[in-house]
């Protein structure tokens, strides 16, 4: 055929007059392929146009273009400037199409109305009652875990609130909470213990929910405790309990959960000053109380580097030096 006949036949590509799409009604996620998604809507239209338009089998160099006019909350105009070689001639065509939005639920948010949970992670605290601050903390911490895991519509919170002794979270997700699990210990340290309850049957298989029972321990990493006469702070957590480190001289050791309950909180981290020294020797330094502004002498810690300020803690009444350690730096 002529080069005129040839473009009288061919078409470079035809799309539908009307694509239609599903968004969920409560938390705007976009259905595509079977999955709920979020979803910037310039990738929305390139999605929709790429799944419905038709391009002619023998076309090549494909150029595409497009353009969108709002018409309503549920319609948009989506126009097109397509552009392509067929046979070595080549084609542009200007084509337009309406995207139709539906309104949906999504699977999430389905069980979310009615109130479907797998698992309730309980925050507490052996020791001490947790205040509000580290309370939230912790809970921020699950948006932490949510985000760096993969999406699941079932990694999601059906209700929390406080309740006595610390915070209760009910999870759409046992994976989930048995992740935040994880993450709580290997942050804060501390122990969970997991209870499985049998609530009914399908397909022939019991159907369980999960309580998770976190305990933070009364102290943190960097505080100073007290033990069987010796002063120590909390230097690492590790799987059974924690490695701390001496104060007095040069010497870390492990120690189990058991033996932690046994010791008691001398200074927390938060209550450590710095200053810098007046004047230092070999053992002693000297220094301006922050109290009542008198000079003082204070031990040296075994590690201090002369020039450098003195790190501090006041413990029953006197002021103790302390040597460094990891979370210091």
């Amino acid at each position: 055929m002529c080069e005129g006949c040839t473009r009288q036949r061919i078409l470079i590509a035809k799309i539908p007059d009307n694509i239609g799409f599903v968004r969920c009604a409560r938390c705007g996620l976009v259905e595509i392929e079977g999955r709920w998604v979020e979803i910037p809507e310039e990738e929305l239209w390139n999605e929709l146009i790429n799944r419905e338009i038709e391009v002619h089998e023998k076309a090549t160099g494909l150029a595409l273009g497009i353009g969108t006019r709002k018409v309503s909350d549920r319609h948009t105009m989506l126009h097109l400037q397509i552009e392509g070689e067929v046979d070595g001639l080549v084609f542009t065509d200007e084509l337009k199409t309406r995207a139709r939005m539906s309104n949906g639920v999504c699977l999430t948010c389905t069980r979310k109305a009615g109130n479907y949970f797998e698992a309730t992670v309980q925050l507490r605290s052996s020791g001490r009652k947790l205040d509000d601050q580290e309370l939230n903390v912790m809970r921020k911490s699950l948006d932490t875990v949510i985000s760096e895991m993969s999406d699941d519509p079932m990694f999601f919170v059906t209700k929390e609130g406080p309740v006595t002794g610390g915070w209760d979270v009910v999870l759409g997700s046992k994976g989930l909470a048995r992740s935040w699990g994880r993450h709580l210990i290997r942050v804060w340290g501390g122990q969970v213990k997991e209870t499985n309850s049998v609530v009914g049957r399908k397909d022939g298989m019991d159907v369980t929910r999960l309580t998770l029972l976190y305990r933070r321990p009364a102290f943190d990493i960097g505080d100073v405790i007290s033990l069987k006469g010796d002063l120590w702070r909390i230097n690492t957590w590790s799987n059974d309990g924690a490695i701390i480190s001496r104060i007095a001289h040069n010497h870390r050791t492990g120690i189990t959960w058991r033996d932690l309950e046994k010791a008691n909180v001398a200074c927390r981290l938060k209550d450590i000053i710095w200053v810098k020294p007046v004047h230092c020797d070999d053992s002693v330094g000297e220094f301006l109380d922050p109290i009542d502004w008198n000079t003082k002498a204070v031990r040296l810690a075994w590690d201090y580097v002369s020039g450098n300020e003195l790190r501090l803690a006041r413990i029953e009444g006197e002021w103790v030096a302390l040597p460094t350690i990891g979370c210091d730096e």
